[in-house]
C-alpha cells in the first residue's frame, strides 16, 4: 500500500497531494531535476513487482525486501542503487515487549522508496521534519537516507531506558535475596538478545554509509547519528552482560533455598523419626499385653509381676534406645 509519493526539488515539495506510482516512475524516467521519494507499507508481491518494473530495480533486491531479516544490511544493486534494510523497535508498555518491525530503503540519484514492515516503522515523522530543513533536503536521496537512519536509532533510546527499568526491578529482587521468576529474566535476556541484533550489525552499515558520503554537507550529520548508534550498542551489550549476572544469581539464591528447604525437611523427619522409636516399645508392650493367652494372665497374678514384666519391658528397652541414640550422636560429633 503507498502512503506517500512525491516530488522533490531543490529542497521543495513540489505538489501537496500524493503521486501516482505511473506518475513517479514517469518522472524518473524522464529524468526530471530532483527526486521522487515513494513510501509503502507492508505492500502485496503484485504491489512490489509493479514498483520493481517502474524503477527497473533488479529482481534480487525485490527478493530481498519480501523477506524479514533479523539483522540489519547494506547492499549495492547496480552502480545508482543502494539497498539498506533496518531493524526498528518500539516498547509495549502494556505486553513489557519489544515490538520490532523492519525498513527497507532502495536509494538512488532520481528516487527513494521505502518498504516499511511491522508496527514499529513509521516514517511520516522523519519526511515532515525532513520537509521542514530545505536545506537538507537540497542534498537529494542522501539527506532522506539520514532522515530515516535519525528518526530509527533516535527511536531506540525509549527502548533502551524501558528494558533497563524491567531489569532494574528483577535485580532488586534477586540481590535482596529473594528468587525472581526465572521465566522473566529468560524472557528479558532474549529480548535483549534480539534488541542487540537489530542495534550492533547497523554499527557496521553505519560504517559502510558513512564512508560514501564523508565529503559534503550531510558527512556530520551521518557522524551524529552513527556516534549515537554506539551508545546505545555499549547499553545494549552491557545490558545482556548484567542479565546473564543476574540469572546466575538467582539460580544461587534458588539453590540456597532448597538447600534451606532440605535442612527443614531433614529436621521434621528426624523429629518424626525420634517420636516413633519412643513409641515402638509402647506399642510392643500395648501388644504385649493385650495378648489373650492363658500362660501370660496366669503369670499376671499380682502387682509385683506386672510391674516387673509391664514396666520393665517398657524401661529396658527404653534405656537401650537412649544408649544407642547418646553413642550415634558422640559419633557425629
Amino acid at each position: 500500500m503507498i502512503i506517500d509519493c512525491a516530488l522533490y526539488r531543490d529542497g521543495r515539495r513540489q505538489q501537496e497531494g500524493t503521486l501516482t506510482l505511473e506518475q513517479a516512475a514517469a518522472l524518473h524516467r524522464d529524468g526530471s531535476d530532483g527526486f521522487a521519494w515513494l513510501g509503502t507499507f507492508e505492500p502485496v508481491p503484485e504491489e512490489l513487482e509493479d514498483i520493481r518494473e517502474s524503477f527497473r530495480l533488479h529482481e534480487l533486491a525485490v527478493e530481498d525486501v519480501k523477506s524479514f531479516h533479523l539483522r540489519p544490511k547494506v547492499e549495492q544493486y547496480g552502480p545508482d542503487v543502494e539497498l539498506v534494510i533496518l531493524r526498528t523497535a518500539r516498547y509495549d508498555d502494556d505486553r513489557e515487549e519489544v515490538d520490532f518491525g523492519e525498513i527497507s530503503a532502495f536509494i538512488a540519484p532520481t528516487f527513494v522508496i521505502t518498504v516499511r514492515q511491522g508496527v514499529a516503522s513509521e516514517l511520516h515523522s522523519a519526511r515532515t521534519n525532513l520537509e521542514a530543513h530545505p536545506k537538507l533536503l537540497a542534498e537529494g536521496s542522501p539527506a532522506v537516507l539520514w532522515a530515516i537512519l535519525d528518526q530509527v536509532i533516535k527511536s531506540y533510546g525509549p527502548v533502551v531506558a524501558e528494558l533497563e527499568r524491567d531489569i532494574e526491578e528483577v535485580e532488586s529482587t534477586v540481590f535482596a535475596g529473594e528468587a525472581a521468576p526465572t521465566e522473566r529474566i529468560y524472557f528479558l535476556r532474549r529480548e535483549v538478545t534480539n534488541f542487540h541484533r537489530a542495534v550492533h550489525p547497523l554499527l557496521t552499515v553505519l560504517t559502510t554509509i558513512e564512508r560514501a558520503n564523508r565529503e559534503g554537507p550531510l558527512a556530520p550529520y551521518f557522524h551524529d547519528v552513527h556516534d549515537y548508534l554506539r551508545l546505545i550498542s555499549d547499553e545494549v551489550a552491557a545490558q545482556r552482560d548484567l542479565l546473564a549476572t543476574i540469572l546466575e544469581a538467582n539460580m544461587a539464591v534458588i539453590s540456597v533455598e532448597q538447600t534451606r528447604l532440605g535442612v527443614r525437611q531433614g529436621q521434621t523427619i528426624e523429629r518424626l523419626t525420634v517420636l516413633a522409636t519412643i513409641f515402638l516399645p509402647l506399642t510392643f508392650v500395648t501388644g504385649f499385653f493385650g495378648q489373650n493367652f492363658s500362660w501370660l494372665v496366669q503369670q499376671l497374678d499380682g502387682l509385683g509381676r506386672f510391674l516387673v514384666l509391664g514396666v520393665g519391658g517398657l524401661l529396658v528397652p527404653l534405656a537401650i534406645l537412649w544408649r544407642l541414640l547418646r553413642r550415634d550422636r558422640a559419633g557425629m560429633t
